[in-house]
């Protein structure tokens, strides 16, 4: 592991699993590396899985195989900057359609417990319009909303 800073993400012995879901789902994501444990730990055996080293869109993490103690929550999660509505779908349905469920406001979480907040780059352009009434008014389209529909925030921007 040669970055100095890696996002450590906790699994019950699904790292690698995860790992090559979000190799397969996400570009400039790949499985670098999978390590075994060279003992028996808490949560595992002697040569289980313990560790995968993998990127999500060139973002450097670590899936460690610590056991049950730990669950995800939304106080992390992956904001997914979107281009269009074909991808903003894809990413989504990929997610909650592998045993993810959805949430609101463009956030869904995959089968392990990761959120992820697919966010198509046009709705955080219009959350920042400089005409606080557009800003307001495509927030509160998109607070209606579990996957962001860009032609309905589009058309909230614009009154």
């Amino acid at each position: 592991m040669a970055n100095k800073n890696t996002i450590c993400l906790w699994y019950d012995g699904s790292a690698l699993e995860a790992a090559q879901f979000y190799a397969q789902t996400f570009p400039d994501s790949a499985v670098s590396a999978v390590h075994r444990a060279p003992a028996d730990y808490p949560s595992g055996k002697q040569g289980d899985v313990l560790t995968v080293e993998f990127t999500v869109l060139g973002m450097p993490c670590l899936g460690l195989n610590g056991g049950p103690v730990f669950k995800h929550t939304e106080a992390f999660s992956f904001q997914v900057a979107t281009d269009d509505q074909a991808e903003t779908d894809r990413l989504w349905h990929a997610i909650v359609g592998n045993g993810g469920q959805e949430s609101a406001c463009g956030w869904c979480k995959d089968k392990w417990g990761l959120s992820w907040q697919i966010t198509p780059r046009v709705l955080m352009d219009a959350i920042a319009d400089p005409d606080p009434q557009a800003a307001k008014r495509a927030f509160e389209a998109m607070m209606q909303m579990g996957k962001i529909d860009i032609a309905t925030i589009e058309a909230a921007r614009r009154g």
